[in-house]
């Protein structure tokens, strides 16, 4: 929320009123009021509304000054929309484009009003304005611009300048006691960082990625780390991130993350620092659905005070509640955010989002950053930045993520379920519904295959009509507050128009159907960096790292657009004489291989691998159905000396994936074989170290099928100019390779095996993706494998 400079605490306009001014409860079935700005068109709108207010209208002023409280020094900031002179009177404009029915708008939004109230006070004590005494007339205004038919609405007010500067003197005494906790906890976390050493002794190559971390951070740079799984990764970015932050470098650290374990991992590594003599607090975000108390058995949140008894009075109490916690409590995580919302009757999950203002490390998803309907707004709204940095763990994984972030979809069937919902209730409506749905009919009948299209400019003018009914019918009637259908479409709509007005370069529109009743038209995002990066500037610096960042190109390129950024290759700091590595030259996956025989020379592999030394092994396959003919395959065998087979079954909730890992610490007479599937929920974020894992064969490439969205990809990447196959499939395919061999060998005392079952891997494309510790691998056959394993399980490797 706010940053510290010594005594100086930095907070924004935005950010003061915000906070100060909430009251009330938390209803979220007036989405109208709150999406205000939500929109990506107000930036458009604000400056045309700017353009027209004439000679001497200042737009866009920065606005910068200090305020002393005593002990501490509050420094306003902000951007007033405008500046400008009315009958001899200064006055400020505070423009909002909105949705609403300006007709129902009858005095403006307290939190705009207090806005134009601290830019005019700021405008009066920065000296921008001059006035002869406190009894001097200003004048602030707010303007509403309605974002589809641009209908402006004014609300003027002239005041005293001594009424403006009391008004924002009494905010910033209130937020004072708030402002003295952040200077004095900071003061404190800067001095434990004095003297605080790594709490480990380093590994081979572990003192320069730190170092390197270090640097970056430092000089406000990109990072791009490859380092193996093992080598410690995460303190190796974190120690320097701490350090960075008590020599404020930055202000506050973002640990973001794909998945809940590598979330946990980040926690302990905080916690060893604090064991070392760290004072710093950290929060981990958990998501909405897995804290709210009434969301339970599959329901979805109900986020009113009919509804949820929490949400009745909640921001009445919880600034308390926060205050109270930060005061007593140096980390929060999932059971104290429930036992302290508990305690204070709030909404656990919007307390912790008001909590997170205050921690010094902010552990989460990356949809808290990246994603532009759940990333936080009082960090990253249009305006809205900070001394942040971003440490991106697994960041493999976000290229895809951030793809299906920025893209949008709807499909014609969802017309007309919400149409048939509100017609009873809105006949307007309805009526703009079949609008759209006639366009995509249309659209329908030009192709029975999927088409790339220039322009969908028709359809998303209709579309705006259907949002602004939606925003409308929404504020007016509550007949269908609720309901499932018609939120998630509202939802599914704002997106696409808000993804519709990213669109650009790195974009491509196509639709498809899909059987006789299903049509889908899609905004793609080919390539997320322009997205990414936007995000990225509202902080200081970021690293990306992971253990397959292979080719480091492409993942520079798809992340933040500049293939010129710093990047850190780290070996693995394993003996490669514990790791077997081979590549099986005769099989393979290709689709015109895909039939009995070759499913039985993988069963053939698969078990002379467990044959070869008894223990657990991992079988990774490119889909269900491969792996459920291997499965029938050795089924149909009958082997009765052969190894335990476990089947990896789709869609297994979080108890069956526990069960399936449990598997792997039972002492059993013979081998365990699991069969997974390559890129699923067992390819990563799984430890298995020791005896726990011994092998893991890797049947296959990893390429996606063939598809209409790899086939667009592919095509784009061709016009670019690079290699289409290789950004579409091969890099995204390879990866999930290396995922997956990486399950075996955590640790320096680990041994194990990796077959790489397939003849392509020999080829030069995939030879050149292998990470340099993979220099010593075997080429093998069926008949060569069983010699090659008693070779390395009797005498190591050579």
């Amino acid at each position: 929320m706010a940053k510290l400079e010594e005594n100086r605490i930095r907070i924004s306009v935005r950010n003061l009123v915000e906070f100060l001014l909430r009251s009330g409860d938390i209803d979220n079935r007036r989405k109208g009021k709150k999406d205000v700005d939500a929109m990506a068109a107000g930036a458009r709108l604000h400056r045309k509304i700017q353009s027209r207010m004439g000679v001497g209208y200042e737009a866009e002023v920065s606005l910068k000054t200090d305020y002393i409280m005593e002990d501490i020094v509050i420094c306003l900031e902000g951007r007033a929309d405008g500046l400008f002179v009315r009958d001899q009177i200064p006055m400020v404009d505070e423009i909002k484009g909105v949705y609403w029915d300006l007709e129902a708008l009858t005095e403006p939004v307290a939190v705009h009003r207090a806005q134009a109230m601290c830019y005019a006070c700021m405008a009066l004590d920065s000296g921008r304005w001059k006035v002869a005494s406190q009894q001097e007339t200003v004048g602030i205004q707010m303007t509403y611009c309605h974002l589809e038919s641009e209908e402006v609405r004014r609300f003027e007010e002239r005041v005293s300048a001594g009424e403006v500067r009391d008004y924002v003197r009494h905010l910033l005494e209130e937020y004072a006691a708030w402002g003295r906790f952040l200077y004095h906890h900071r003061e404190k976390r800067n001095r434990s960082t004095i003297g605080l050493s790594f709490p480990f002794s380093y590994r081979p190559g572990q003192r320069e990625l730190a170092v390197s971390a270090y640097r970056a951070m430092k000089q406000q740079k990109t990072l791009f780390i490859q380092a193996p799984t093992g080598i410690g990764k995460t303190m190796s970015v974190l120690f320097p991130a701490v350090m960075a932050l008590g020599e404020g470098i930055e202000d506050k650290i973002f640990y973001l993350t794909a998945k809940t374990i590598t979330r946990t991992v980040a926690k302990e590594a905080m916690g060893i620092l604090r064991e070392k003599g760290l004072f710093a607090s950290s929060i981990t975000l958990t998501a909405k659905e897995k804290l709210c108390p009434v969301a339970k058995d599959g329901k979805r949140p109900e986020c009113n005070p009919e509804d949820c008894p929490f949400a009745k009075g909640h921001f009445d109490r919880v600034g308390r509640a926060v205050f109270d916690y930060i005061h007593q409590r140096e980390t929060a995580g999932r059971e104290d955010i429930l036992r302290w919302s508990e305690a204070y009757q709030v909404c656990p999950y919007e307390f912790s989002l008001d909590l997170s203002d205050w921690m010094d490390v902010v552990i989460c998803d990356y949809n808290y950053v990246f994603d532009p309907n759940v990333q936080l707004k009082r960090y990253f709204a249009d305006g809205a930045g900070g001394e942040y940095l971003f440490l991106v763990d697994e960041a493999h994984n976000l290229v895809e993520r951030a793809r299906e972030m920025y893209s949008a979809e709807l499909f014609k069937e969802d017309f007309l379920k919400v149409r048939t919902l509100v017609k009873p209730h809105s006949p307007r409506l309805a009526k703009k519904l079949s609008s759209c749905n006639r366009i995509l009919l249309e659209m329908r009948k030009e192709s029975d295959e999927a088409l790339v299209r220039e322009s969908v400019d028709a359809f998303v003018l209709s579309l705006t009509g259907v949002y602004t009914e939606m925003e409308k019918f929404q504020e007016d009637s509550r007949a269908l507050d609720g309901n499932e259908d018609f939120g998630n479409f509202y939802l599914a709509v704002r997106h696409f128009l808000n993804m519709y007005e990213r669109m650009g370069k790195s974009y491509c529109i196509y639709t498809e159907p899909s059987g006789k009743d299903s049509f889908m038209l899609k905004l793609l995002c080919v390539s997320p960096a322009e997205n990414l990066s936007e995000c990225l500037a509202k902080g200081n610096s970021a690293v990306f790292f992971s253990a397959t960042f292979l080719p480091i190109r492409y993942y520079k390129e798809l992340l933040c657009g500049n293939s010129e950024e710093y990047a850190v290759y780290v070996p693995s700091p394993f003996d490669t004489s514990k790791r077997l590595l081979a590549v099986g030259k005769d099989v393979s996956s290709r689709y015109r291989r895909r039939n009995s025989r070759e499913y039985e020379k993988i069963l053939d592999y698969i078990l002379a691998a467990a044959s070869g030394k008894k223990g657990n092994y991992l079988v990774y396959f490119p889909s269900y159905s491969y792996m459920q003919e291997v499965y029938e395959a050795a089924l149909k065998r009958g082997f009765s000396e052969g190894p335990d087979i476990l089947v990896q079954s789709f869609g297994m909730t979080e108890a069956d994936r526990e069960a399936f890992l449990a598997e792997f610490v039972k002492s059993r007479e013979k081998s365990l074989v699991a069969f997974c599937v390559m890129g699923g929920v067992f390819s990563e974020g799984i430890d298995l170290q020791g005896e726990k894992l011994i092998g893991v064969l890797v049947v296959g490439t990893g390429l996606s099928q063939i598809c209409t969205e790899r086939e667009i990809l592919k095509r784009w990447y061709e016009e670019q100019g690079k290699d289409g196959f290789a950004y579409a499939y091969r890099y995204p395919g390879m990866n999930k390779v290396l995922q997956a061999a990486g399950r075996v060998i955590r640790t320096d005392t680990d041994e194990g095996v990796i077959l790489l079952l397939d003849d392509r891997f020999l080829s030069g494309e995939y030879r050149r993706l292998f990470p340099r510790e993979w220099a010593d691998y075997h080429v093998t056959n069926y008949e060569k494998l069983p010699s090659l394993l008693q070779d390395f399980w009797l005498n190591g490797r050579k």
